[in-house]
C-alpha cells in the first residue's frame, strides 16, 4: 500500500575514478517497489558518522577539493593520493551511495503482515545508501520508534548506540570489569558514559583537549584523562587503580596511545602483585582499535608484560557473533531509552545539496567534537 508519489528521488554518491579523482554528486534514482517483507521509507534524517566519511571522501585530500556543478546539482572533486589507489581497486569507477543509517516515515509496504504493520510509522533504518530521499529496505533493517519520536531523534539509533552497548557487552563476555575509551567526548563517547553510569560500570574517559575534559566533567564523569596534560600518565594510572580497567577501546588507532594505556594497566597490576614474575602480570590486558583518527602506525612499547592483546573491533562482526536475539534486545533498549541514554546532538541540519558545498564539507569532515552534522534529504 502507498500514500505518496515516491517513485524517484535524489541520492548522494561517491565515485573514485581510475584517474585518481574523487567525485561527489547527486543523482536521480528510481525507488524499487517493495517485496513482501520490505518497506519504502521517506528518509528525513541521516547523520554523517566517521564511518560514512570513510566512504564519502575516503583518502582524498580535502586541501585539493574543488567546487563545481550548480546550486541545485553541486559537484565536489578532489585528488586521491597515488599511494592509496591500490587499496581502492574494488571501488574504482563505481558510483557508490553513502549513508549507513537514518530515520524517516514508512510510505509504502510489501504484502507481509510485518511490513504492513509499519505503514505510516517513524522508523530508524540501518540499510546503507541513506543519503537518499527514499529507500526500499527489509523490515529487519527497521526499528519502530516510540510514539511521538521525530526522525532526527532516531537518525543515530544504530551505529553509536549499538557500538557503545557492544563495548560494554564485550567487556562482560571477556571477563573484564571496567573499561577505557578514547575520543571520549564524541557523541559515541557521551553515550557510552551514560550507559556506564546507568549500568554501574566504571569507565575511564581519555580525551585530547582541556575543553573536552570540561564537557565530560559536566556530564558527571568521575575519571577523565587528557593526553595533552603533563600529568597524563600519572592521572591515567590513578584512574586505572581506582577502576581496575583492563580493556580499552581506542578510536585513535595510530600512534602511541593504545600502548601507553596498556603499559599503564601493567604498572597498576604489578603494584598489586604479591609475588615477582619476570614475565609481568598474568592478568590479560586487551586493546581494541575501532577507529582510525590517526592513520600512522600503531606503536607498542615492550613494558607490557606477556599477557596482552591488540586487535580490531567492528560493530557488524560483533552483532553477528551476538546473534539475532541478542541484537534485538540491544535494539529494544535503544528504542526504550532513545531520548535519554542514547540521545544524539548535532551541530547543524543540512540538505543533500548543502552537503556538497565545499565549506560545509570541510566543516563536517574535521571529525571534531561538537561538529556532527545531520542530513535531511527533503530539506529545501
Amino acid at each position: 500500500m502507498s500514500t505518496s508519489n515516491h517513485r524517484t528521488g535524489l541520492q548522494l554518491r561517491s565515485l573514485i575514478k581510475k584517474t585518481g579523482e574523487l567525485e561527489l554528486s547527486l543523482v536521480s534514482v528510481e525507488t524499487p517497489a517493495p517485496k513482501p517483507d520490505e518497506v519504502v521509507v521517506r528518509v528525513e534524517a541521516s547523520p554523517i558518522n566517521p564511518s560514512d566519511l570513510g566512504l564519502l571522501t575516503g583518502p582524498a585530500d580535502p586541501a585539493t577539493a574543488n567546487q563545481g556543478g550548480t546550486a541545485a546539482s553541486p559537484v565536489i572533486t578532489a585528488r586521491v593520493p597515488d599511494a592509496a589507489m591500490a587499496a581502492l581497486a574494488s571501488r574504482v569507477d563505481i558510483a557508490m551511495p553513502v549513508g549507513n543509517e537514518g530515520a524517516g516515515v514508512v510510505v509504502e509496504t510489501g504484502s507481509s503482515e510485518a511490513a504492513k504493520a509499519l505503514m505510516g510509522k517513524t522508523v530508524a533504518v540501518l540499510g546503507g545508501a541513506m543519503y537518499s530521499q527514499y529507500r526500499t529496505v527489509p523490515v529487519s533493517a527497521c526499528l519502530a520508534l516510540p510514539g511521538g519520536a521525530r526522525p532526527a531523534q532516531g537518525a543515530s539509533a544504530f551505529i553509536n548506540p549499538l557500538t557503545a552497548l557492544g563495548m560494554v557487552e564485550t567487556m562482560k563476555r571477556e571477563g573484564h570489569t571496567a573499561l577505557v575509551h578514547t575520543a571520549a567526548a564524541s557523541n559515541l563517547g557521551q553515550i557510552l558514559h551514560r550507559i556506564c553510569l546507568k549500568d554501574g560500570v566504571s569507565l575511564v574517559n581519555v580525551v585530547r583537549k582541556a575543553e573536552q575534559v570540561e564537557i565530560l566533567r559536566g556530564l558527571g564523569a568521575p575519571y577523565v584523562c587528557n593526553t595533552e596534560s603533563p600529568a597524563f600518565r600519572d592521572e591515567l594510572i590513578e584512574a586505572l587503580t581506582a577502576t581496575g580497567a583492563t580493556l580499552v577501546f581506542d578510536a585513535i588507532g595510530g600512534g602511541k596511545l593504545a600502548g601507553q594505556i596498556l603499559a599503564a594497566m601493567e604498572v597498576v597490576l604489578n603494584r598489586k602483585a604479591t609475588a615477582y614474575s619476570r614475565y609481568g602480570s598474568s592478568t590479560h590486558k586487551q586493546a581494541y582499535l575501532y577507529g582510525v583518527l590517526d592513520t600512522s602506525p600503531t606503536e607498542l612499547p615492550r613494558n607490557l608484560g606477556m599477557a596482552w592483546g591488540v586487535g580490531g573491533w567492528l560493530l557488524t562482526p560483533f552483532l553477528q557473533k551476538l546473534g539475532p536475539a541478542g541484537t534485538d534486545a540491544l535494539k529494544q533498549r535503544v528504542a526504550a531509552e532513545l531520548t535519554t541514554t542514547f540521545a544524539s546532538t548535532y551541530a547543524k541540519e543540512i540538505s543533500l545539496a548543502e552537503a556538497l558545498q565545499l565549506d560545509t564539507l570541510k566543516a563536517y569532515a574535521r571529525r571534531a567534537t561538537g561538529t556532527k552534522y545531520l542530513i535531511n534529504p527533503h530539506k529545501a
